[in-house]
Parts: structure tokens; sequence; C-alpha cells
């Protein structure tokens, strides 16, 4: 069910959606958090869309704040429930000064007593945390692959960096981290070198190579491939090679020295996954402020052949 409303306020908002719950038969409690959102027009759909899938592990209230143009304030809404998974979703265009001010809209809208999450699916901001909407949340997620340099991005974020930041290019190596782990918890040479590979500029290769790096005392160097996403990870040992790849974006080949290579599914994660992954995730990551932190320090770009 959908409810438009033209020139609103905070107050009418609310009507709208103890109206819609009433109407849909949607409990008045049970959301585990509010989920803000700070989009534009572009990229409202999609991140609407990943953000209802990944409720429906996470129960939420969704706020989708749009900052529009214009000289005269106005708040249009859209209010849904029922049609987006077991949470309720509100979509604000804001216009004038009140775009400028959106957190007076966003506040009266939280949940009380229940954590707050912002995310940026477009461009990150290089302060999350000193934003007006960044200022509300437990949790602030970024996605630096939204910008036109990442790897410049990430080191703004690393230099702006308060407990509760996070970033989608962390998130993504959930999978990659485990499996390195599991490699690394068997008995192994000593490690001298890693190496990572991945597209051009991905910021996720930088911060496996530096999370490797603070965790194994080693320097790490990350080159280019022709993707998709990270392709390999190798480290040298003393007693040979250990690495994994995966050139498709789907299975990887685990090799060890002396032993069969091994098929291990490593799929490339949607984006509702990683976003419900965050939301399950309400504690500062302490393990990511480590690999962000030092990656500038920790990792060293590999110059691709023929560029001086």
């Amino acid at each position: 069910m959908i409810i438009d409303l033209v020139n609103t306020t905070t107050v009418r908002i609310e009507e709208a959606l103890t109206a819609v719950r009433h109407r849909v038969g949607g409990p008045a409690s049970g959301k585990v958090l509010t989920l803000v959102i700070v989009t534009d027009e572009v990229g409202q759909y999609d991140a609407l869309r990943f953000s209802a899938e990944a409720s429906r592990d996470s129960p939420s209230r969704i706020l989708a704040v749009i900052r529009r143009g214009g000289e005269e304030p106005r708040l249009d809404a859209e209010v849904h429930a029922g049609d987006t998974g077991p949470g309720e979703t509100v979509l604000m265009r804001m216009y004038g000064s009140l775009a400028q001010h959106a957190e007076s809209a966003v506040l009266p809208l939280l949940l009380p007593d229940t954590p707050v999450i912002t995310w940026w699916p477009g461009e990150a901001p290089s302060r999350p945390a000193d934003e007006p909407l960044g200022g509300l949340a437990q949790r602030r997620v970024t996605d630096v692959t939204g910008n036109a340099d990442p790897l410049d991005a990430l080191t703004r974020l690393a230099l702006a960096y308060r407990p509760g930041d996070t970033d989608l290019s962390w998130t993504r190596l959930t999978p990659w981290r485990s499996l390195l782990a599991t490699g690394l918890d068997k008995p192994h040479e000593e490690i001298t070198a890693i190496s990572v590979e991945a597209a051009t500029g991905n910021p996720s290769a930088v911060l496996l190579a530096s999370w490797l790096s603070a965790r194994l005392v080693v320097p790490a160097e990350v080159g280019w491939s022709s993707g998709p996403g990270v392709t390999s990870v190798a480290l040298e040992t003393t007693g040979g090679r250990l690495s994994v790849t995966r050139p498709d974006g789907r299975v990887a080949t685990l090799s060890r020295p002396g032993q069969p290579q091994r098929q291990v599914a490593l799929h490339r994660r949607p984006k509702a996954e990683l976003i419900a992954e965050e939301l399950r995730r309400l504690e500062p990551d302490e393990v990511y402020r480590e690999a962000l932190v030092g990656w500038p320090e920790n990792v060293t770009l590999r110059v691709p052949a023929g560029v001086p």
C-alpha cells in the first residue's frame, strides 16, 4: 500500500504510517532498527529495492532522503507498507532550505529505542560521522565504488574514521576473509610476501591486502587485472605459494604447497546481501578500522607495465 503526501509534515507522515499499518495488519512494534538512506533520484529505486530485500531478515523502518532544488522549503513523501517486506518505507523529497537540514525531518521519524544506520549508496562523503544524517546513526555505511576515484575516497575515509563507520568494499570481502582464514589455520611455512590482484582501482583489493599485512606482519602488494572484482590472492612462503584465484567471480581455486588443488564457491554477492550483513552488525568493526587506517602504509600499488 502506498500513500502520497505533497507539501507535508512529519506529523502527517507518522499518521500515514499508522494508517497503512492498520490497513495491512502490520504490528505496531517489532522493528529492530531505522535505516536512513541518503540518495538521489537516479539511485533511489535500486537503493530501496536492496534495502527492502535486506530488511526481510531485520525488519526496519526505512527512511530514504532525496535532496531537491527549489527556493521554497517543502517536503513530499511516499509512505509504503506491506508491499516492500515486513518493514515500513518512507521516501522523502526535500526542497529548498529543508534539503540542507534534512536531519530535522528525519529525527521525528526515527523508531524510539532502536539503533539507527545511515547508508550512502552513491558517492561516499569524506567524513560520514560529521554529516548531519551520519550524526544520528550508530553505524554509517558508505560505498566508495560510487566515487569517481574509489582509492582516493578510501584514503579520505581513513583520515576521518570514527567508530561505527564501514564501507561495502569491506563487506564484499567477508567470503574471501573466511576462506583465507581457514587456509591459514592449517600448518604452513613462514609467509614472506603477499600479493593481491583485482580490477583496476578496486578498493576491496587494498583493504584485503592491508588486512593480511596487518595480521601476518608481512609487506603486501596490489596489482591490477581485468577483474571482475578481486581475482587472486597469493601468499609466498618459504615452502612455496599458497594462493586463491577466482577469475570468473564465481568459483575459486585454492592451492597449497604439496596438496591437490581444491575448488571453492566464492561468488560475488548482490548488494542486498551486503546490506543485510551490515544490518546485522551493529557494533563498531575494529578489524575494518585496522585495515582501513593502515592501508596507505601497509600496501604497495604495483604500477602497470608500460606506465612510467
